[in-house]
């Protein structure tokens, strides 16, 4: 009697190995993003904080917020593209950016984000 062999071939593992691989090559050029992102909620929450007990001066705000970018030294993202929003009697601070970081060749990974702080 032949018994049946079970499990995984050496052809197989190489393959599962390969695309575990590159997934995490993918994770590791798309960490540092996230931390920049991170970085940017970050300041723009500390900025609300800063202004929250008075009526913020919207140059005041963008003002600061220059400041902390360059402390943080925060990259994919300018200060300016940060948008001060005055509703009524509510500020908000809004951004939209991508970013983009190579991945093997001519392909490249990016990722959009999208973030608002209201300063109460």
């Amino acid at each position: 009697m032949r018994y049946r062999q079970k499990g995984m071939t050496f052809i197989g593992l190489l393959f599962v190995m390969v695309l575990v691989g590159f997934l995490v090559y993918a994770g590791m050029r798309l960490v540092p993003v996230y931390i920049n992102y991170m970085k940017v909620v970050r300041t723009m929450q500390s900025v609300a904080a800063e202004f929250k007990s008075e009526t913020p001066d919207q140059a005041r705000m963008r003002n600061s917020l220059d400041k902390h970018w360059g402390i943080e030294d925060i990259t994919g993202v300018e200060a300016k593209n940060v948008e001060v929003l005055k509703d009524n009697d509510v500020v908000s601070m809004h951004v939209v950016y991508d970013d983009a970081v190579p991945y093997l060749g001519n392909i490249s990974l990016l990722a959009h984000f999208d973030k608002t702080v209201k300063v109460e």
